[in-house]
């Protein structure tokens, strides 16, 4: 059941809108050097066939500000529509003023109000790109990072903090900090001229509890469309775990209107895991569809036989194989629903509860597997191409039950 979303106000970022009433989104981001051209095009192109909604790139100087021109370019002329967006620090003011194609071709300028620039020049490098930004007609994402916190701000607000009877601990402080930062640096915007609804804000920490106390105060002081994620949330397990924990808390209570899974990939990994992950996170609280969902037990005394898990496997495989050319040939299949159960406790019952599923005889049953589809049973397979004959029985009920989607929206 899709959760209530709270009320933001919508963005449209090239062909992609953000906020309001629309899906949370799937972001990522390149780690090619920009400057090469034929691999960041390659890699934006892998992110979005992937199921990135967004892409972002590095755009950290001279070389890689004349590269996005040439980068938008290839990736459009690929057939590639995916909204592509400027990562900016430091000098990002200057890069977009001395290179008006980059400003141009670009969908998106991402800010950091913890290093546009420091002391008395950080309200004329903000408002130069949000000049530039308007000047082309760009949204903007201010993005707070806990790593490079505005340090003036947050003396501010250390030094009021001390004066309070009852002053806060440091790490609310820091809390507060990157919430003003974000407010701060939106209303300054609004009054240059952008419109709210042209403003998406984030507000990025690296432990959980600190994400979900700064969003929750973001979320009750303004109507802005929000980016979610982790920032440096680590390699392997532990980035998944620790990105899924918060963004699943967030999302559930409705904050949040785009994400990114921020995992530093296994050497030789490809950068589309976080697409994959951010993807399985909106799709296991029924936000999102975007595979088919194949149920499998997790296996005990009764399951001896590997039989039902290589079952399991080969069949999720087989699916995400598929996936691709189903899409296009069967809208809507990413709903259905596989089971691939091992014994008969709750083999048949969870078949039921699928669109449809295969019972493995476990360990001392009868060596026969029988199909549920839609609740029913409609077969009992046996033999030693079972799974060859399950497979042909998933792709009818996919043709059957998607097939007239496809034929209504010739």
């Amino acid at each position: 059941m899709k959760q209530q979303r709270r009320h933001t106000h919508e963005v449209r970022v090239g062909n992609v809108a953000i906020g309001g009433g629309q899906p949370v989104r799937v972001q990522s981001m390149t780690n090619t050097d920009t400057a090469d051209v034929a691999a960041t095009v390659a890699q934006i192109i892998a992110l979005a066939e992937a199921g990135s909604e967004l892409v972002r790139i590095t755009v950290d100087r001279e070389e890689a500000a004349r590269a996005v021109p040439h980068i938008v370019e290839q990736v459009r002329a690929a057939g590639c529509e995916v909204p592509v967006i400027g990562d900016f620090h430091y000098n990002g003011h200057i890069l977009l003023r001395d290179h008006p194609d980059c400003a141009a071709a670009l969908d998106k300028y991402r800010i950091n109000p913890g290093n546009v620039g420091f002391g008395a020049k950080q309200d004329g490098n903000f408002a130069a790109i949000i000049d530039i930004a308007l000047k082309h007609g760009k949204p903007v994402r201010i993005g707070a990072n806990w790593g490079s916190m505005d340090k003036a701000l947050l003396n501010e607000l250390m030094e009021a903090n001390a004066r309070r009877e009852q002053p806060k601990e440091a790490r609310e402080v820091m809390h507060d900090a990157l919430v003003e930062s974000c407010l701060r640096s939106a209303a300054r915007a609004e009054e240059l001229g952008m419109a709210a609804d042209r403003i998406i804000l984030s507000a990025k920490t690296s432990e959980v509890p600190d994400l979900l106390a700064v969003y929750r105060q973001l979320a009750a002081r303004c109507d802005y469309a929000l980016h979610l994620g982790l920032t440096e949330a680590g390699m392997g397990d532990a980035g998944i775990i620790a990105s899924s924990a918060a963004l699943a808390v967030l999302l559930e209570q409705g904050i949040g209107d785009t994400i990114r899974v921020s995992i530093t990939p296994m050497p030789g990994e490809a950068r589309t895991r976080e697409v994959m992950v951010a993807q399985q996170v909106l799709q296991a609280l029924g936000l999102r569809a975007f595979m088919p969902d194949v149920i499998a037990c997790p296996g005990c005394g009764r399951t001896t036989s590997s039989r039902f898990q290589e079952l399991a496997r080969d069949i999720g495989q087989w699916l995400a194989a598929k996936t691709p050319e189903w899409r296009r040939r069967y809208p809507g299949f990413e709903q259905l629903q596989v089971a691939v159960m091992g014994c008969i406790v709750n083999g048949p019952g969870e078949s039921k509860h699928a669109d449809i599923g295969i019972s493995l005889p476990g360990t001392g049953e009868a060596p026969a597997a029988p199909v549920f589809v839609d609740g029913r049973k409609v077969a009992t397979l046996r033999g030693d191409d079972l799974a060859d004959q399950f497979r042909a029985m998933v792709e009818e009920y996919v043709a059957r039950r998607w097939g007239c989607n496809a034929a209504e929206g010739k």
